[in-house]
């Protein structure tokens, strides 16, 4: 376990964004990219970051010349998200729609994750054994094998409370009242736009800075659950559900999330302090 700067996060050097990438032949060529990214990144006098002061304060005393201007959203300027890698099937959000408020779990896992057979069964029976509507984003390749990866029978049992979409617009449906929480990969962007809406997470990083992230979530802000793995790697589903009835059963993680929430909002509005960081960027580079 390492320690970058006291009030940092502790990170485990198993969990480096290059040790989680195949085998070694692969890790070296990340560790590489890394290594050349620090150097160009030092020749820089600032770097922009969608980030707030409030969210890392202890990162940014380390490192004055990244700048916090975030968090940045889409859907807080009118606008609609770019650079999606598959088409968001909207229809969702009419299925939103008809879901009580604060009850459906939102599942999606980012564009890279990838799950073998028996983790994705163990997460689908989770679903279902949580008698609990959910929104599952299940890209085309998110397990290794090409046939059905759903238990026998599943999409039918589930299909009364459970909606299953290949990509979703993601802003929008953690922003839509009827969510309760949000099972994630801990992915940078979808961590603050989770933030940004009040939403408490279920944590599940797969690789790069996505378990710094989830340490964030979990054991800083305390807005989030951590799952524990079985002895053979698998997060099984009696974990998963243990930790949805935990997280949806204790109010004081939406309390916290909706402050949270409150305090990271304000940054980028007339007088907030990523509004003011990112005035002063603009003024230094007109000098």
């Amino acid at each position: 376990m390492i320690q970058l700067a006291p009030d940092m996060p502790t990170m485990k050097t198993t969990e480096f964004l290059w040790a989680c990438m195949g085998d070694l032949t692969a890790q070296k060529i990340v560790f590489q990219v890394m290594v050349r990214n620090n150097k160009a990144a030092k020749l820089a006098e600032w770097i922009v970051c969608n980030s707030a002061y409030e969210l890392e304060p202890a990162a940014f005393t380390m490192a004055p010349e990244i700048l916090p201007i975030g968090p940045l959203l889409a859907s807080s300027r009118l606008g609609n998200s770019a650079g999606c890698f598959w088409p968001q099937d909207s229809t969702c959000l009419q299925w939103l729609d008809q879901q009580p408020a604060c009850s459906v779990i939102y599942v999606a896992f980012g564009s890279f994750t990838v799950f073998d057979r028996t983790q994705f069964q163990e997460l689908a029976l989770a679903l279902e054994l949580s008698q609990r509507p959910f929104l599952w984003v299940v890209r085309p390749d998110i397990t290794d094998k090409t046939s059905d990866p759903y238990p026998e029978g599943y999409q039918d049992r589930v299909a009364s409370r459970g909606l299953m979409v290949g990509w979703a617009p993601q802003q929008e449906v953690l922003a839509h009242p009827s969510i309760a929480c949000f099972l994630s990969h801990c992915g940078w962007n979808s961590t603050m736009e989770g933030v940004s809406n009040g939403v408490p997470f279920l944590c599940w990083p797969y690789f790069a800075d996505q378990f710094l992230n989830e340490s964030y979530i979990c054991d800083v802000w305390k807005v989030g659950l951590k799952f524990n793995k079985s002895e053979s790697g698998i997060i099984p589903q009696g974990e998963i559900n243990k930790k949805v009835e935990q997280l949806l059963g204790d109010e004081n993680f939406k309390a916290r999330a909706s402050k949270l929430k409150e305090m990271v909002m304000t940054n980028t509005k007339e007088g907030g302090q990523s509004h003011r960081i990112f005035k002063n960027f603009i003024e230094w580079m007109k000098t």
